[in-house]
């Protein structure tokens, strides 16, 4: 049986999160590491913006004025508000199993999910045609489309995922809400017209399994990879030189300086930012 990495990293700050992404599908891509799930959450609200998305229909001064940080991702897709949540990452080239097929990659780690799903005793349907929905809900949000490989449950979006593709490897990163804060939506995404109501009611995964922990969707995802994929999972942390380059990007790349259209003011959201928090 083939060993993939699995590295659960805990609570970390927004732009360390996005940096220590690309350095773990940099080692992958590099033939130093085996394909990687990483685990991990946030310390604080924080949102995430799509790598080629524009800023119109999103409230950035809100977010400053909030402290809620703001990055963009690797990774395409719209923006994601993030807080109380299970998110993940994972690299792999596609030697390793996967073609080089956008549609067949989101698919096969689709599939992971929605067995996860069912094991938490989910009924939900996993999107397997490829035409989107992008062009009939023009929203700069994530979770109010679905597209190949995203999965719902009673007509919601209960994951969202976005990739990064290289000629030889990929990234994909993705969430999983436990919750949503629909005031701080309608302030970042704005008021919704009458017809999308709807769309921006609180949502996440306690509204099906309102007692649901971070810890049990962790068990049931790894074991869910395992069987999907036909492999199985050494815990792992991120190597010192991994560690060094994610600190140079979180600083150089995924610094939110430059999506602030003003000084932003000192952040309230604790001091753990560019900090990893094992657990």
């Amino acid at each position: 049986m083939t060993d993939w990495r699995l590295i659960d990293s805990g609570l970390c700050a927004a732009s360390f999160n996005m940096a220590l992404d690309e350095a773990l599908a940099m080692s992958v891509r590099k033939g130093f590491s085996p394909p990687t799930l990483r685990i991990y959450g946030w310390d604080c609200t924080a949102l995430s913006i799509g790598a080629f998305q524009k800023t119109d229909g999103i409230n950035i001064v809100y977010c400053r004025d909030m402290a809620i940080p703001v990055v963009r991702r690797l990774t395409g897709g719209r923006a994601a508000l993030h807080g109380d949540e299970l998110t993940y990452s994972f690299s792999a080239r596609y030697e390793s199993g996967f073609s080089g097929r956008l549609m067949d990659v989101y698919l096969k780690i689709g599939a992971a999910f929605y067995l996860c799903f069912r094991k938490l005793g989910l009924t939900c349907l996993i999107k397997e045609d490829i035409k989107k929905e992008a062009a009939i809900i023009r929203s700069p949000l994530c979770f109010e489309s679905k597209s190949t490989g995203e999965i719902s449950c009673s007509g919601q979006k209960i994951i969202g995922s976005a990739q990064k593709r290289w000629d030889d490897a990929f990234l994909q990163q993705g969430s999983i809400p436990f919750s949503s804060d629909s005031n701080k939506i309608a302030c970042i995404f704005g008021d919704p017209d009458e017809h999308d109501q709807r769309r921006r009611t609180p949502w996440g995964l306690r509204e099906l399994i309102p007692y649901i922990g971070a810890e049990t969707v962790k068990k049931h995802l790894v074991s869910s990879f395992e069987e999907t994929f036909n492999v199985g999972f050494i815990d792992s942390l991120p190597s010192q030189e991994e560690l060094r380059i994610a600190e140079r990007l979180a600083s150089e790349r995924y610094s939110d300086r430059a999506l602030w259209p003003a000084e932003k003011p000192d952040s309230r959201c604790g001091n753990n930012r560019g900090r990893l928090t094992i657990k």
